[in-house]
């Protein structure tokens, strides 16, 4: 049976982030998923709730685990959603999980400054989409700049977001998984900061850090990033064999 791939994008942005990441598979003749969390993207008008999105990365892998052995790939809040379902106390049917930009803890003095810091762009003048834009066009090639747009920008929705993050439980959950996993970072990835302690809870992960790349490593360097996937696939499809 062929691997299937369910995506699950960061905080602020939709499943379109992974726009270059499906053409590349369905290029290559791989079925893919990316979802919309609630209160992003397609589902903006919802509230942004954990249990709702754990459920949605649910429905989805359950659906996609009938069609063959799923992979679970996660972008930073989408990550830490992604570990924590695969490391819950009821093992779900994933066969390998890429973990991206998200070795970071979400609680404490961290998480505070990172609300905070969403806060005060949200309060400048176009709320700090400004800043947004010449972040990407300084940093992401011409061909992947409007993905992460093009579903919107949950302006509304990051702060519940970040602080229902604070509840989950992501040492444990890394703790519990068994299946293939993989950590990708950008080398100057904010959210590595317990790089080593993410190592330690999962000493059979492989941890990849892409050079010259920061927290948006997928549409930075695409290339590298698909050839995580590929890596990702092929290991699975090899268990699945054998």
């Amino acid at each position: 049976m062929n691997v299937q791939i369910v995506f699950v994008h960061g905080i602020r942005t939709s499943a379109t982030m992974w726009r270059s990441q499906v053409a590349y598979l369905d290029e290559h003749g791989y079925s893919s998923t990316a979802v919309d969390l609630p209160g992003h993207g397609s589902r903006m008008h919802e509230d942004f709730t954990l249990h709702e999105a754990l459920h949605t990365i649910d429905a989805a892998v359950r659906a996609a685990a009938e069609k063959g052995p799923v992979l679970l790939v996660g972008h930073s809040m989408g990550g830490l959603l992604s570990l924590t379902y695969a490391g819950g106390a009821q093992t779900p049917p994933v066969a390998g999980l890429v973990a991206a930009a998200c070795t970071s803890l979400p609680r404490g003095a961290g998480l505070s400054a990172y609300r905070l810091l969403f806060r005060a762009v949200d309060s400048l003048p176009d709320r700090g989409m400004w800043i947004t834009r010449r972040m990407l066009a300084a940093t992401i090639p011409a061909e992947n700049r409007a993905d992460f747009a093009a579903g919107g920008y949950a302006l509304d929705t990051q702060d519940a977001a970040l602080r229902s993050l604070s509840t989950l439980d992501v040492a444990t959950a890394v703790e519990r998984i068994r299946i293939p996993l993989w950590f990708v970072n950008g080398q100057y990835d904010q959210l590595r900061a317990n790089e080593r302690l993410f190592q330690r809870l999962a000493p059979q992960a492989e941890l990849i850090v892409v050079p010259r790349t920061t927290h948006l490593v997928t549409a930075m360097r695409p290339r590298v990033f698909n050839a995580v996937l590929e890596l990702a696939i092929a290991t699975i499809a090899q268990a699945d064999a054998s």
